[in-house]
Parts: C-alpha cells; sequence; structure tokens
C-alpha cells in the first residue's frame, strides 16, 4: 500500500511539475520569427520583445532585416510572426494593403507620442524670420539651405519607400515648393550625417527627421534647431485630416503611435504573446536614450542586446507583471 501510494504520489509531482512548467513557459516549442526594419535605431525595440517572449519559453530566432513593405506583407502571410514598428497613422497603408484586421493582431499602444517634421537651424530661422515651410517659395530664402550650388534648397528626406516619403513629396507639391526645394533621397543615415556635418560646419541646414531618434539629441529643437510650421494640412490620402495640434501649431504630421503587430493566426494560437503585446510599453526618451548610445558607437548588435537587458532590469517589477498576465492568458 505504502509503494502505490508513494507511485502515487511520485506521479502526482511530475505532473504538477509538468503544468507547473507549462504555465511558466506557455510558449515551449513555439518557434518565432521576428521582422525588423532596415532601420538600426529600431532594433531596440525588436529586442526587448523577442527578450520578453523567450522568457515565456518561445524559440525565438534572430530577426529578419526588411524594409518597411516586405516587412508588413512578411507577417501577415505568416513567414513572420511579428514586427515592432508599426507607425499609426503613417504606416496605415501599408497595414490595409497587407490585409489589415483580417490578416494582423494589433493591440495595444508600445510608443506613444512620435512627432515628426522638417527643422532648420535655429540661426538662420531667427536672422531670416523663417518659421514656416512655405517661405521656401521665395527663391532667395530657398537659396539658403542650396548644398549643391543648384540655387534649390536641400531638403534631407526619406528613403524611398518610407511613409514619410509620400507625405513630403505630396507636400511639396501642394505647398507650391518644387520649384525651389528638392528632396534628397537615398540612405537616411548617410544623408542625416552630412546634415549635421553641415550644421557643424556653420551651414544652414534644413532637414526631415522623426522622434524617437538620435538626430533631435544631437541638434536638439528649441536650443540648436527649430521645427517649421506648414501652411495647411495637406494628407496624400485624405485631405481631410487636420495634422493642427492643441496649442494651433501645425507642422504638416500627425503625431504617431507605434503598434507591435503580429500574424493574426500566430496570435490567436499563442495568447501569452498575445498579452505580452498588448501590455508592453516603452517610453519614447528611453528609445532616444539608446539611439544616442548608438550614435556614439555602441550599435553592434551585442551592444543593443546589452541595452535591452538594462532596460529590462531596470523595469523588473513592470516586466514581471507582463509576464505573469502572459503566463495567466494563456490558462485554459
Amino acid at each position: 500500500m505504502k509503494k502505490i501510494t508513494a507511485s502515487l504520489l511520485l506521479g502526482s509531482l511530475l505532473l504538477a511539475g509538468h503544468a507547473l512548467a507549462d504555465e511558466t513557459l506557455p510558449g515551449a516549442g513555439v518557434k518565432v520569427q521576428p521582422i525588423q526594419s532596415s532601420l538600426p535605431e529600431e532594433s531596440f525595440q525588436t529586442q526587448l520583445v523577442s527578450k520578453l517572449l523567450t522568457r515565456l519559453g518561445y524559440e525565438v530566432a534572430e530577426a529578419k532585416e526588411v524594409d518597411y513593405n516586405v516587412g508588413y506583407t512578411t507577417v501577415a502571410a505568416g513567414d513572420g510572426s511579428f514586427l515592432a514598428y508599426n507607425w499609426s497613422p503613417l504606416h496605415d497603408d501599408k497595414y490595409e494593403k497587407a490585409g489589415g484586421d483580417r490578416r494582423f493582431y494589433r493591440q495595444g499602444t508600445y510608443v506613444n507620442g512620435a512627432a515628426q517634421g522638417y527643422l532648420i537651424d535655429k540661426p538662420t530661422a531667427e536672422h531670416y524670420g523663417i518659421h514656416n515651410l512655405a517661405q521656401l517659395k521665395d527663391p532667395k530664402i530657398a537659396a539658403l539651405f542650396d548644398s549643391d550650388g543648384d540655387g534649390l534648397a536641400d531638403l534631407a528626406g526619406c528613403n524611398p519607400g518610407w511613409g514619410c516619403e509620400r507625405v513630403i513629396n505630396h507636400q511639396l507639391e501642394a505647398f507650391g515648393l518644387t520649384q525651389t526645394v528638392h528632396h534628397n533621397q537615398g540612405n537616411y543615415a548617410a544623408i542625416i550625417a552630412d546634415t549635421l556635418a553641415r550644421y557643424h560646419s556653420g551651414k544652414p541646414v534644413l532637414y526631415y527627421t522623426w522622434t524617437p531618434y538620435w538626430v533631435s539629441a544631437e541638434m536638439v529643437p528649441g536650443r540648436d534647431v527649430v521645427w517649421l510650421e506648414v501652411p495647411f494640412s495637406a494628407q496624400p490620402d485624405d485631405a481631410a485630416i487636420d495634422t493642427r495640434l492643441p496649442n494651433g501649431k501645425n507642422y504638416g504630421f500627425q503625431v504617431n503611435q507605434m503598434h507591435i503587430v503580429a500574424n493574426k493566426a500566430f496570435a490567436e494560437a499563442n495568447p501569452a504573446a498575445a498579452a505580452l503585446f498588448a501590455q508592453m510599453q516603452l517610453p519614447l526618451a528611453d528609445i532616444n536614450a539608446q539611439n544616442a548610445l548608438m550614435r556614439q558607437g555602441q550599435s553592434a548588435p551585442a551592444d543593443v542586446a546589452r541595452h535591452a537587458d538594462a532596460w529590462l532590469a531596470a523595469h523588473q517589477t513592470l516586466v514581471e507583471q507582463w509576464l505573469s498576465r502572459a503566463r495567466s492568458a494563456a490558462r485554459p
């Protein structure tokens, strides 16, 4: 009788152990493929998600780096599990064209308050009284920002295929600036590095940027550079969109939110992962700080992984709450 009881007790303990393991690691045996944008400064956001999925037991592969359009279609098709760079409303067209809510799971807001727009150096703004992009219709004003000798203002702009490309091109036409302003496109990191060099040499600069990104830590709005307003709201897909801020200022772009977007079938089959995606929140200032470290030379994958580990350790209580709720979501 004692042997039978002992056997039953041992079996119960083993079953309890398996149940505990399943509860602690609801993602055990499930492979996850993150999709990473081609912008290195967005890898921090992806690393944080990947590391927490690993703590839930998921087998997370190294992120595949693709451009934005391919990223959305890859996740929609199920060849990728999630992406952590869904800008809304900037990427709304990409999201919808790839399948929208029929293909994607998108709950919660990962990052709030992502701004974007046009800036010039403060000395030029103050000396010539420039505060609105429309003032560059004046060839004399535009020529101040000419960096290649053709008489046109050189606007450091967006990579081809980025959401901001369409907005900038549309606005230059809508504001009547195509004859005085040239939208310089290519590799944004290289273009903005040239812009920064011009600024440090004391030359006027005109550029597009966004937050979170390291540029605003190097050329600080209000101190070194100023935001330019636009004459009126002008968006390529919906003329009714009003980009004015509550204070009445209009910088031409809506303030964006960033979301984690997952393949819908993956999210439905993995409630723990879905719950994690819906809860995670990352302060914009923390991304700026991490991007500044990358700008200072800490940009290798190992550096970004170390930055992510440090963030998770510094927010341990919050992280454990996210993980606990994710595990609870996986329970029958």
